[in-house]
């Protein structure tokens, strides 16, 4: 695991990017695949999101949501987003959320770890534009809707503390633009991500 990097901008590496791609991601129904087959010929927008239960998170994943697929086709550019729980909460969270595109889970964590995404419970001290509702509505929005209505998916949301980044991958090992979060509201602005893409997106 490379140590976490001071600036959340540095680049993910060569070598740090060539061993992540042997990982494994899981999707919906438990098919592993490696992580550097999802760039590997061409370029992916990767965003780790922190525990499925994370209602920040999760607004995030909503406004991804909202970009047409038609600017990624016509960009050339897939969306991936991962989680860090099992991967049987990802059907729920794609409902939750209305994300259309690919999800994974690395229930493992070990993605994260050689991606150098941190873990931290800290809180923005300005609230980003694609954050919904404040803190606390946000962490009892999450466990109503994990704990109270799906009381079995406790403890498969993942750890509460890892936080995620943001990346732009490929084709192969390269990394033209990564952004670690540095708390738990820290995704960047999904127009800026997508400018980093190459991704025509207008709020």
């Amino acid at each position: 695991m490379p140590p976490p990097a001071t600036d959340p901008t540095t680049l993910v590496t060569t070598a740090e990017l060539e061993s992540a791609s042997a990982l494994p991601v899981l999707d919906a129904e438990g098919k592993s695949i490696p992580f550097g087959s999802l760039f590997e010929n061409g370029r992916a927008v990767v965003v780790l999101i922190r525990h499925f239960w994370c209602g920040s998170c999760q607004d995030y994943v909503c406004q991804l949501a909202s970009v047409p697929s038609s600017a990624f086709e016509a960009a050339g550019v897939r969306l991936v987003v991962i989680g860090c729980g099992d991967p049987t909460m990802i059907k729920n969270y794609k409902e939750l959320t209305q994300f259309h595109g690919e999800m994974y889970a690395d229930p493992t964590r070990k993605l994260y770890d050689v991606l150098g995404a941190t873990s931290n419970l800290g809180q923005a001290d300005k609230k980003p534009s694609y954050i919904q509702h404040g803190f606390f509505y946000n962490a009892v929005r999450s466990l109503w809707r994990g704990f109270i209505t799906q009381p079995t998916t406790l403890g498969k949301q993942g750890k509460f503390s890892q936080l995620g980044a943001d990346l732009v991958l490929g084709p192969g090992n390269t990394c033209t633009f990564s952004y670690r979060m540095r708390n738990t509201q820290d995704h960047i602005e999904v127009q800026e991500l997508m400018k980093h893409a190459g991704v025509e997106y207008t709020p």
